[in-house]
């Protein structure tokens, strides 16, 4: 109630005092110290997000705003936050382009602040995302590749390059993996998703970029925000989309509104030190405690991670026009958000609905690091929850999936739930989930063991599994390095050693070559397989530690059998009359090229998986 008096009251000064004929001649610009920032830094035409700015600056929140310059650009309402460093402007935008010029007042004192409006990209409203059509390349910016030495170490961030650190900075950048579009296109791979490229400024541990100190600006030893716009496009122009990694549960400790922040609760503050309970049950359980859940969502995820307060609409605002931004100034496809249930779970929704206002065919992604079925589906928009709740995000990742892969391929024999059976059933779970086209489904990521590593550095098994990736139902993501059997660095060290940088010297190794080459036949035969993409599943148990599954519209279909035994198993085609009645005859080893005449006699290596395609 409070913050709404003030509001009502200082849009209606801001109204009085405005003139539409204010002499911007006579004004002098900001000068040092009296503004600090503006956020979002600029804005376009056409958009239906509201716009609300972020003014900082020392005592600002005592000065009345207009705007001038532009035809179309109007202050419609000012908000003083707690601070009195802070003012947030709500700011219309018309038709016209150019600059604006922001007009600060107080007691006969005016200065002026441009801000830019800029023309809408053609058709940016309706711009498409990542789906079932696509596969992800997931990259860690600073262990893949370092493009651009000069940038490791640089005068405006804290931590230095430590080449051998498990966890520290190792110099890779936004130039390190355009170098390397060439290599990832070529590999199949239609889409990127890296982790976090913002500015980290903690102390330690900020390769992973996973505590942001600043939402608006990459981190300099990345490279810059016209380097990282213009990997975006060059992307784009090899085939690829980007995928940008959000997280708006926390903050850096060393964010720069830490020093003032805009409203108390602008974070979740506690009296001493308070970490999550991490228990994602509290937020659908109804028999919850309001205790537990208030730890859930408002303790810190790390002692350096402060919990944001999207309770406070102030910042929820700020999250949902920074997504846009990024969207509109980066041409970006799409979000993977970060620790997604540890968000409240309202205003998150709330966060989704508003971005996808903006761009009703972006796709989003959330984090939802469970492998309780049940529990997963309940974050996917469209799911029948019996709280009623619609949390708008269109898609998840599928850690259930991944944990049935990971246990089962080390198992040589079947005994009811082991083997590859736990295939099986997380894939007849798929009963609970809303949308399971639209899903990620990975061998592993950042912060999982490396599927080199689970599969004890045996190329069959990855094969194997990379063989699922490609054809179960889903959009396949892969960690940078696992198509070459890329292993942990010291697996003591965690995710300091399993984060290895990207091999370049890989052609010079067999292993990693052969790996490379199997996975690059099949994820480019999939760009083209509408029957993987697009496609119905059947699928049939053996209790003989062999899964067998058809992914099929009317026109194709794609038969895989994956054999998770220690010696070699024959396919019983006849099994599968059910379905084959209806397939088309003419079938192809989709890895060897070969026709297959004779399906009856099919014979299937140990660890690994036979991919055949039929069409008409």
């Amino acid at each position: 109630m409070k913050r709404s008096i003030i509001a009502a009251a200082a849009a209606l000064a801001v109204l009085a005092a405005c003139s539409p004929r204010i002499d911007l001649a006579g004004i002098a610009e900001a000068g040092p110290g009296q503004i600090s920032r503006v956020e979002p830094p600029c804005w376009w035409t056409g958009m239906k997000t509201g716009l609300q700015l972020l003014v900082q600056g020392p005592g600002i929140g005592s000065y009345e705003v207009c705007a001038a310059g532009l035809e179309g650009v109007r202050v419609t309402g000012t908000h003083q936050a707690e601070s009195p460093n802070y003012i947030f402007v709500d700011l219309a935008v018309g038709a016209e382009t150019g600059t604006a010029w922001l007009v600060f007042s107080r007691e006969g004192e005016s200065f002026k602040v441009p801000y830019e409006i800029a023309p809408r990209r053609k058709g940016s409203a309706m711009r498409g995302s990542f789906t079932t059509a696509d596969a992800i390349y997931l990259i860690m910016p600073d262990r893949f590749s370092n493009g651009d030495p000069s940038n490791d170490n640089t005068g405006d961030t804290t931590e230095k390059a430590d080449y051998e650190a498990f966890f520290g900075r190792h110099g890779g950048d936004i130039r390190g993996i355009r170098n390397h579009l060439d290599y990832i296109a070529d590999l199949g791979m239609t889409a990127i998703w890296c982790t976090p490229l913002l500015e980290d400024n903690v102390d330690r541990e900020s390769y992973h970029g996973y505590a942001c100190t600043d939402y608006y600006n990459i981190d300099s030893r990345f490279g810059s925000n016209a380097d990282y716009r213009e990997l975006v496009a060059d992307a784009h122009a090899h085939g690829i989309k980007m995928i940008m990694d959000v997280v708006t549960n926390h903050c850096g400790d060393k964010h720069w509104w830490m020093a003032d922040l805009p409203f108390a609760d602008w974070v979740h503050q506690w009296p001493e030190y308070t970490h999550s309970n991490c228990s994602f049950s509290v937020q659908n359980d109804p028999y919850v405690s309001q205790k537990d859940r208030k730890n859930m969502e408002e303790g810190w995820f790390d002692r350096a991670m402060v919990d944001m307060n999207l309770d406070n609409p102030y910042t929820l605002k700020y999250f949902q026009q920074w997504a846009v931004w990024w969207t509109e100034w980066a041409d970006l496809d799409g979000f993977r958000v970060d620790t997604y249930p540890y968000n409240e779970k309202v205003p998150m929704s709330k966060w989704c609905k508003a971005v996808r206002a903006e761009y009703p065919n972006l796709n989003i992604v959330g984090e939802v690091w469970s492998v309780n079925v049940p529990q997963v589906a309940y974050w996917q928009t469209g799911n029948h929850n019996p709280d009623g709740f619609d949390s708008n995000l269109p898609s998840i990742m599928d850690f259930c999936l991944h944990s049935a892969i990971c246990q089962s391929i080390n198992t040589d024999f079947e005994n009811w739930d082991e083997g590859i059976t736990k295939v099986y059933d997380s894939m007849s779970n798929d009963v609970y989930l809303h949308d399971t086209d639209n899903i990620m489904i990975f061998p592993g990521n950042h912060d999982t063991a490396r599927i080199g590593d689970v599969a004890q550095g045996d190329p069959r098994k990855v094969k194997m599994v990379m063989a699922m990736m490609a054809t179960l139902r889903g959009f396949p993501q892969i960690f940078a390095g696992d198509e070459l059997l890329c292993r942990s660095r010291d697996l003591s060290q965690g995710h300091g050693g399993l984060r290895v940088e990207f091999p370049e010297d890989w052609e010079s190794d067999a292993v990693s070559k052969d790996v490379h080459d199997y996975f690059r036949t099949i994820f480019n035969w999939r760009k083209n397989s509408d029957a993987v993409q697009h496609g119905r599943t059947m699928h049939f148990i053996s209790r003989t530690n062999t899964y067998a599954y058809f992914r099929y519209t009317a026109t194709e279909a794609v038969f895989v059998f994956v054999n998770n035994r220690g010696t070699a198993a024959i396919v019983p085609w006849e099994d599968y009359a059910e379905i084959t009645c209806n397939i088309p005859s003419n079938a192809f080893d989709v890895v060897t090229g070969e026709a297959v005449s004779d399906l009856t006699t099919m014979e299937v290596a140990p660890k690994s998986a036979l991919i055949l395609e039929f069409r008409k």
